[in-house]
């Protein structure tokens, strides 16, 4: 769009590897094009209190490999209240900003869907979080770095679980959604999946207990999403303690190592794309969409869909661990 002269960059919300390389890919695309880039840090807090700089293209140098975010992020309650709104939409004119570009996931692109409401500013979105749970990409930026880091971390506790004969229940992250849990199980060679896409009538612990582990297994490993749904490892482990006391039972919970690392070829690569595919979007005159990659191509998905619609799990993906458990 041609009143676009000037794109601000910010990440909101939990941090995901890749993170560092969509910020490289943004503003170094931006200044391909002729516009001026504006870090915002600390994400919707930093629009609000106005940290906000000057970016050329040496301050994304040397951060396609580092986790994390150079830009910060946090929490921002104000950004939630027209106030705080108010606070960084007149920040943003002061900078000279038109766009925004936020790197985040649904909470984020909520956020950037009601300022473009309200003030009428073009937001572009990119799916960044581990979890992988927006709608309309294959895939977010951050998701298989974390699966990579799942699947080393199972690897070394499968060596443990084999020497002591256990049980093991390892949570991993995902909050309501099941794609790290399940595909990190069948990555890792585990026994079962426990996740909230499949809250059935179905005992999921029940059913692991009858159909694998009782028959010839020593030793098994459950990965389990961290949903509220299901009570996370804690609950399962419990469970067993007292419904089948013949098993030696742990768990273990890996929490924000999850979040870290460097971030894998696939995170570079699929963040590089959808760094550089919106700013193409905002030239084409696109606005308050999230960009995703479909089947290998870049799409453009209205906020409304990525936040409200669910992206379902792979019902075969269910049925290839079930039947390699036994």
């Amino acid at each position: 769009m041609s009143k676009i002269k000037c794109i601000g960059v910010l990440t909101s919300g939990g941090d995901a590897p890749g993170m560092n390389a969509a910020i490289r890919a943004v503003t170094r695309a931006a200044i391909y094009n002729g516009l001026a880039v504006k870090g915002i840090y600390r994400g919707y807090k930093g629009l609000v209190s106005g940290e906000i700089c000057d970016f050329k293209s040496q301050n994304v140098s040397n951060i396609v490999q580092l986790g994390g975010t150079i830009l910060k992020t946090a929490r921002c309650q104000e950004f939630k209240t027209p106030e705080g709104r108010k606070l960084a939409y007149d920040n943003m004119k002061a900078e000279g900003i038109d766009a925004l570009v936020v790197i985040g996931g649904d909470g984020s692109l909520s956020g950037a869907r009601v300022f473009a409401e309200e003030y009428d500013v073009p937001c572009i979105g990119l799916p960044g979080t581990i979890d992988n749970d927006l709608y309309g990409t294959d895939t977010t930026i951050g998701y298989d770095t974390a699966l990579n880091t799942i699947l080393d971390a199972v690897d070394k506790i499968r060596d443990t679980a084999t020497s002591h004969e256990r049980l093991f229940f390892v949570e991993v992250m995902g909050r309501d959604a099941g794609f790290l849990a399940l595909n990190g199980a069948i990555a890792a060679g585990a026994e079962a999946a426990i996740i909230p896409e499949y809250n059935t009538d179905v005992d999921q612990l029940e059913e692991f207990i009858k159909n694998g582990f009782r028959k010839s297994k020593n030793s098994s490993i459950v990965l389990v999403a961290e949903s509220k749904s299901n009570g996370g490892a804690m609950h399962y482990a419990e469970r067993v303690k007292k419904e089948y006391p013949q098993y030696d039972v742990r768990v273990t919970i890996l929490g924000h190592l999850q979040r870290g690392g460097r971030p894998t070829a696939h995170d570079r690569i699929l963040a590089s794309r959808l760094g550089t595919a919106a700013i193409d979007a905002l030239m084409e005159g696109q606005r308050n969409v999230m960009i995703g990659i479909d089947h290998d191509e870049v799409v453009y998905v209205p906020f409304t869909k990525a936040i409200k619609n669910n992206k379902p799990i792979n019902s075969e993906l269910l049925n290839v661990l079930h039947e390699l458990s036994i």
